[in-house]
């Protein structure tokens, strides 16, 4: 796909979560490359990769694609909110919450939420509802596969609150930010966050096997 081999191609299309990864990777001088700027167009494949129940798995089936597309080694997330009152949801379907195939970027984002919202005010859960944010982060390569968890506690709140971060971020809360997500710089946001813990837990693992 025109990238060198040597440099590592992260599978994601989200230009939030390659904004909060780009802070992640910068402690670890790692060569990474996005799929924009290696040339891979989207294809109607990419919307049955991420079809498993689990983080995990959806995490390593969308590096395995892409490695296998590609022949990079692929670094891959699945990430989400499991909201207590709401038995878990909207956890793997985060992204796809909303029912919404029709939007994207901060139109969806806006979907997701109002629909968060309507279904924590049909169960009758008073605010704030505990919840946290996990993520599991995969390595997929020529050397084999890895994967890290990470998760950060929080809760939903009512008013979104903070006009930084993507997705939920607004509406949770964290006391470890003493704040929401949005209202984290991305910087301080990629040191305690589900997605940079796991990233956190990975890289250094990859680097002590000689993998990257």
């Amino acid at each position: 796909m025109g990238a060198e081999q040597s440099l590592i191609l992260v599978a994601t299309r989200s230009n939030g979560k390659l904004r909060e990864l780009r802070e992640i990777f910068a402690d670890f001088d790692l060569e990474t490359i996005d799929l924009a700027a290696a040339g891979i167009p989207v294809t109607p494949a990419e919307d049955d990769v991420e079809s498993y129940p689990t983080f995990l798995e959806n995490s390593l089936a969308k590096a395995r694609h892409f490695y296998e597309l590609t022949g990079m080694p692929t670094l891959a997330d699945d990430s989400g909110l499991v909201v207590d009152a709401l038995d878990g949801a909207p956890g793997v379907l985060s992204k796809r919450y909303s029912g919404r195939s029709d939007l994207s970027g901060v139109a969806l984002d806006q979907a997701n939420n109002e629909k968060l919202m309507r279904e924590l005010v049909r169960v009758g859960a008073p605010a704030p509802r505990s919840a946290r944010y996990m993520c599991v982060a995969s390595y997929v390569g020529s050397e084999g596969e890895l994967t890290r968890e990470g998760a950060i506690e929080g809760r939903v709140i009512d008013t979104p609150r903070g006009s930084g971060g993507f997705g939920y971020d607004a509406y949770v809360e964290v006391p470890e930010l003493s704040g929401t997500m949005a209202e984290a710089g991305w910087r301080e946001k990629a040191k305690v966050s589900h997605r940079g813990r796991a990233f956190r837990a990975l890289l250094p693992a990859l680097r002590e096997l000689g993998w990257a």
